[in-house]
């Protein structure tokens, strides 16, 4: 490959753009990780109540994961070195990856805005959506993605360094310059930008046509505006963070392909290209924020997990303030006793076992004063979450002077549960 020589591995873009590209990155890096582990571990806790079309926000997590742990430290070091710093086969490498990992997420968004709308559009058929089905999906995606990955190895296509030169992607001179690759980015033009973005506006909007339909009837039944009408606020939402998001991180590649394809590309300054670049990767923060906070069985356990977390925070700055004025008590009074005669030091109240004599001075008093600071912390009683909760749940039996009871009858239809709680309050 003409473009992987070592001359195209250093930076062409000036030192401190360089610098904001990695702090970009180091950002991206630092709140993906987060929120990828975080909307997986959700998954996890959820894992018996998932339903097949939440598989593909679970793919959607371990490909933007994936694209987080493979292509970011790579990113970031080289673009505060101010060049490509890992040679020739890590370039193809990193380039697969991007390649690879970025259609996938691509494609599972794509399917799930499909299955999505065939559940609210077309429930006849949406319902019949189960298990196997989201699995077969996800082989989908990442078959799709291995094709458009694998094809510059085979010579489709060419893969090699960015014209800024601090990181790897497809070749852009050579689809300017050969047919060949020209013919590849077109194929990606075409079927990895224009068709998913033809089917997410298509079942967004027939989404968000039939929620307004609905929503209209249910005024004309009810005689006024509906009460309730958080599921349609929050299905607008989704569907409108979705495409926007969409078309955030694709579009600028969109319009590079195009020019490379079309255009002259010696034309286009290096930094421009590391705008797509940029752009594309900001994908694995806004993917997993989407769902984590607009998806009400995702935001629920997020809440209840914060709250538990916030309390334990709370539990432990309390120790740790506690344990702060102590030392800053014992530090005082050792700083008194030292200056002001006649007074005994604050070690001589508690003698060890082995010694019964008193401290002589400050230095021998300080020897000493990691088991004065341990008596009066063991004298200082501190709450663990589990004692509050307990001391909560006790303090609201008391309060409890009536027995209830509660009978729960459970009826199964499709993925919903319909529960219907009776509460009978029985004088004790």
């Amino acid at each position: 490959m003409g473009s992987m020589r070592n001359a195209s591995f250093y930076s062409n873009i000036p030192k401190t753009a360089d610098n904001i590209v990695g702090t970009i990155y180091l950002l991206f890096g630092i709140f993906s990780l987060f929120g990828n582990i975080v909307l997986l571990y959700v998954s996890y806790q959820k894992r018996q109540l998932l339903r097949p079309a939440e598989y593909l926000i679970v793919n959607l997590a371990v490909s933007d994961l994936a694209m987080t742990l493979t292509l970011y430290p790579l990113a970031i070091t080289s673009s505060f070195s101010h060049r490509w710093i890992y040679g020739r086969h890590i370039c193809t490498f990193y380039a697969f990856c991007g390649v690879w990992f970025g259609i996938c997420s691509l494609s599972t968004i794509t399917l799930l805005s499909t299955v999505c709308c065939m559940k609210v559009c077309f429930p006849t058929y949406g319902n019949r959506f189960g298990h196997e089905h989201g699995r077969i999906l996800i082989i989908c995606a990442w078959a799709y993605a291995a094709i458009f990955a694998l094809s510059p190895l085979a010579h489709w296509g060419e893969y090699g360094t960015e014209p800024y030169g601090t990181a790897c992607c497809i070749d852009w001179h050579s689809s300017n310059v050969n047919r060949v690759a020209r013919s590849y980015t077109i194929a990606l033009f075409v079927f990895c930008f224009i068709i998913p973005c033809g089917v997410i506006i298509t079942s967004y909007s027939l989404i968000l046509v039939t929620v307004k339909t609905s929503q209209k009837a249910v005024e004309q039944h009810l005689a006024g505006p509906p009460k309730n009408n958080n599921v349609q606020i929050i299905i607008v939402k989704l569907s409108i963070a979705v495409c926007i998001g969409f078309f955030i991180a694709w579009s600028p590649y969109a319009a590079i392909a195009l020019w490379a394809a079309f255009g002259s590309i010696d034309d286009i300054p290096p930094l421009v290209f590391a705008v797509p670049s940029v752009f594309a990767k900001s994908s694995t923060i806004y993917n997993p924020a989407i769902y984590l906070f607009l998806k009400p069985h995702f935001n629920n356990i997020v809440v209840r997990y914060f709250t538990v977390l916030q309390r334990y925070c709370l539990t432990s700055c309390l120790c740790l303030d506690d344990l702060h004025r102590c030392l800053l008590n014992s530090l005082f009074k050792l700083y008194h006793s030292s200056f002001k005669k006649g007074n005994k030091p604050i070690c001589n109240s508690l003698e060890s076992p082995e010694q019964g004599e008193k401290c002589k001075d400050t230095f021998e008093c300080f020897k000493h004063y990691p088991k004065c600071c341990h008596e009066m912390l063991n004298a200082i009683s501190y709450a663990t979450p589990e004692e509050i909760t307990k001391k909560d749940q006790k303090s609201e039996n008391k309060n409890d002077k009536k027995a209830i009871r509660v009978i729960v009858v459970g009826q199964k239809q499709c993925d919903i549960n319909d529960l219907e709680i009776i509460l009978e309050v029985t004088p004790v």
